[in-house]
């Protein structure tokens, strides 16, 4: 008669103890990694090869955290903010969306998440650095993980080999464990603490956010948001929350939106999608924003003598004011031609 399994223990750590030696990788058999590890720098070098500086890897972890605010509709802009259930979707989620950006050099895994290369690689994230949750089937294989701070304004995201050795000797029900501080140390780091493109909400003072939030419609908000936050790159998806309405691009034109609103009190909102814009900012020495962003800043006559940094616009000469000097007079008009 066959005896029966013994019930695993609870770990503090909440895995299970059950040993590792018992998971087989994918693939049928244990990996064997050269000292080098040629495979896992062709990755490496692929992913580095497809994003040298980061940005579109930036822009996927800012983009999932904004799909799981969906302040659109719900004027959501921090993770806790966020239910358990909408906290642990977020790996699914930036799996999904480094899938969809990565099409040139991530392709559908026959084992594991990912293929890349020709090699199988699973993607991990974890709000917790070192805490992903390994299956027993990446065992062995490669593994992409990643890791990301709204309110730090950080992400990272490194490979490493999933070698028995390198995994703690627990697992959970699921059969999942996690690497060991030596297992952790090996990961090869593509970017460590990069930035992460900003949420401006969680930057700024919170009696500035309740102020602007406290506004009774969406292009009150969206005025409050560039008359109060000057100087500060803001994202589409910041005014999408502040609005919380479909149209909410349309509060920050002119014509009735918050340019015509604060040029009228000598503050003018430049926009990243045009280039004239970013060079007037760059050339009074302003924040620059970057395309899909704003930065708005009050401007002033720059008279005989002033030795800030100055642009002419409709004729007359401008430079930014300076800290508690308040504009007297309305602003120019900033040229309009779109980027090229």
């Amino acid at each position: 008669m066959a005896s029966a399994s013994p019930e695993p223990v609870p770990a503090d750590d909440g895995l299970a103890l059950f040993a590792t030696s018992d998971l087989v990788p994918a693939g049928g058999g244990p990996a064997v990694v050269m000292p080098d590890d040629d495979a896992l720098h062709l990755v490496v070098a692929a992913l580095r090869g497809a994003d040298p500086g980061g940005e579109r890897l930036a822009a996927g972890f800012r983009s999932t955290f904004d799909q799981l605010y969906d302040g659109q509709h719900t004027g959501r802009y921090r993770w806790d903010q966020l239910y358990k259930t909408e906290k642990t979707h977020f790996g699914t989620l930036i799996e999904s969306n480094l899938r969809r950006e990565f099409r040139d050099v991530l392709e559908d895994g026959a084992l594991l998440d990912y293929r890349i290369q020709g090699l199988d690689v699973d993607c991990k994230f974890s709000q917790r650095m070192g805490g992903w949750m390994l299956p027993p089937e990446a065992l062995g294989h490669l593994v992409l993980v990643c890791t990301a701070s709204d309110e730090d304004g950080t992400w990272s995201l490194g490979v490493a080999r999933a070698m028995p050795g390198l995994c703690r000797t627990s697992v959970n029900r699921d059969g999942k464990t996690t690497f060991t501080p030596a297992g952790v140390a090996s990961v090869v780091w593509l970017f460590h603490d990069a930035e992460l493109p900003p949420n401006v909400l969680l930057r700024v003072d919170r009696q500035i956010v309740d102020r602007i939030f406290a506004a009774r419609t969406g292009q009150r908000r969206v005025n409050e948001l560039f008359r109060l936050v000057t100087g500060r790159r803001i994202g589409r998806n910041t005014v999408a929350t502040v609005a919380e309405q479909d149209d909410y691009m349309k509060r920050v034109r002119a014509n009735g939106g918050a340019r015509s609103t604060l040029q009228a009190e000598g503050i003018v909102i430049a926009g990243g999608d045009y280039q004239a814009h970013r060079q007037i900012a760059a050339d009074l020495g302003a924040v620059v924003p970057r395309p899909g962003e704003f930065v708005s800043f009050p401007l002033v006559p720059s008279g005989p003598g002033d030795i800030l940094p100055s642009v002419v616009l409709e004729g007359q000469r401008w430079r930014l004011a300076r800290p508690g000097e308040p504009p007297a007079v309305p602003a120019p008009t900033l040229p309009h031609a779109r980027a090229s």
